[in-house]
């Protein structure tokens, strides 16, 4: 009996892979993507998915590169691709080589039209560009109100600058309508005349989202703007005409926030240090993970590099995806122990000590006071009572019951005739007074 070819899984997938490339070398898609994730490593991962199905998507770095715009969840797109496997786990996927909005060609050419019109009439001048005050209070925001670039701009300006008042001119972002009132609402902004700084911008989105941006009329009235303008329209590398006009362009709306204030928070510092943390800790994990790659570049030198390589980068970013998470977690448990420091900390406050040692001062100084009219009181029954037992044995009250006392001419009080002779000249005191006499006779006692 024939022994049968036993297959391991990893040739299988590789057989698989291969069998699947050869019959399907380059292959055209129209689909909505979904899922969109793009790795740190700058490689791209996302699904393709009609009515009744869907597919993944790896696109690595070395073809995105080339592609004109980010693309979105829920956008139609035109993708060129190359059907493989994911071989560690088994998983059919397309390696795309080119994407593009579908539908989106007609508007590229036009934007590129309308912005060298507008170049050529000397709209995007830096010499006409006002400078942003130096000293704002008040933020105008023309964007949807319920959109995330307002939660990021108000997010940014109350960790950045708590005494920046925001002004919100609510309007539609997207659709026919949208570009219609955001020029009514640039108007109100330039009749209310509010605000020290206009913002107006939007997250990002395909090129169909952003278009109400490159409104002719739009653009005109915001170049012709008074206040000081500031366009944050979509991410990094999306562009709009209103970006070119505006006196300053922001990359996104929370890079706008933070053009417009200064930063007042020591949080910020915090995050510096950790992100440099994070940093340092992600490039040891790489540093870590270096040898392992090298090593696995090597034995696949012999076989297909290039497919390998790809997986062994995918397979890097889930786990560099993983670390991410793991450091945020952490971090977010250091952020509660912090506030949860920061709490008893303000419960054993100085102050809160030295406001119960001036309430027990004030206590002590009331019960000294209440002690010495007290003490005050009884020294003042005491020193009554003296004076009355004085006031029974003194010689003035004898005095004013009609006796009187003599004094001899050396002050002495006379008490007996035998220290008189005639002659002498004697003072008497009375109650009310005294009188001086002179002895005319002695008359002894018998």
């Amino acid at each position: 009996m024939q022994t049968p070819d036993i297959y391991s899984v990893s040739r299988l997938n590789s057989e698989v892979r291969l069998t699947l490339e050869l019959q399907f070398q380059q292959i055209w898609l129209q689909a909505e993507i979904s899922n969109f994730v793009a790795a740190a490593s700058g490689h791209w991962y996302f699904t393709l998915k009609d009515q009744a199905a869907q597919v993944k998507v790896a696109m690595f770095k070395t073809a995105n590169k080339r592609s004109s715009f980010r693309p979105q969840n829920g956008q139609q797109v035109l993708v060129r691709a190359r059907i493989s496997v994911y071989e560690p786990r088994g998983e059919y996927q397309l390696i795309a080589e080119f994407i593009e909005s579908a539908g989106a060609g007609l508007l590229k050419q036009q934007f590129e039209q309308l912005k060298a019109q507008l170049n050529a009439e000397g709209l995007f001048a830096l010499e006409r560009k006002k400078p942003l005050p130096a000293h704002i209070e008040r933020v105008g925001v023309i964007t949807s109100p319920t959109g995330a670039a307002i939660r990021d701009i108000i997010t940014v300006l109350q960790r950045r600058a708590p005494s920046i008042e925001v002004i919100v001119y609510p309007c539609q972002v997207q659709g026919e309508t949208a570009a219609n009132q955001l020029r009514t609402m640039l108007s109100n902004a330039i009749r209310r005349n509010e605000v020290d700084v206009l913002i107006i911008g939007r997250g990002g989105g395909s090129l169909e989202d952003l278009w109400c941006f490159n409104d002719e009329t739009l653009v005109r009235a915001l170049a012709a703007c008074p206040i000081p303008t500031v366009s944050a329209v979509g991410h990094e590398i999306d562009f709009a005409l209103t970006d070119f006009v505006a006196d300053m362009r922001a990359a996104t709306p929370s890079a706008a926030a933070e053009l417009v204030s200064p930063d007042q928070s020591h949080i910020f510092e915090r995050i510096n240090r950790l992100r440099n943390a994070l940093y340092q800790a992600q490039r040891a994990q790489l540093q870590q993970l270096a040898p392992r790659l090298t090593n696995l570049s090597q034995r696949l030198l012999a076989a297909e590099p290039k497919r390998r390589l790809q997986q062994q980068q995918q397979r890097l970013d889930e786990m560099q995806q993983r670390l991410t998470n793991s450091i945020k977690r952490r971090l977010i448990n250091t952020s509660q122990q912090q506030q949860y420091l920061a709490k008893s900390l303000r419960q054993l406050s100085p102050a809160k000590q030295l406001l119960q040692q001036q309430q027990l001062i004030t206590n002590l100084t009331q019960r000294l006071n209440n002690s010495q009219k007290l003490k005050l009181q009884q020294q003042q029954q005491r020193l009554a009572a003296i004076a009355g037992k004085l006031e029974t044995v003194s010689p003035l009250a004898t005095l004013a019951r009609g006796y009187s006392i003599s004094f001899a001419a050396d002050n002495k009080v006379l008490t007996s005739t035998e220290q008189l002779a005639v002659g002498d000249q004697v003072t008497t005191q009375l109650a009310n007074g005294s009188f001086v006499a002179k002895i005319s006779s002695v008359i002894a006692a018998k």
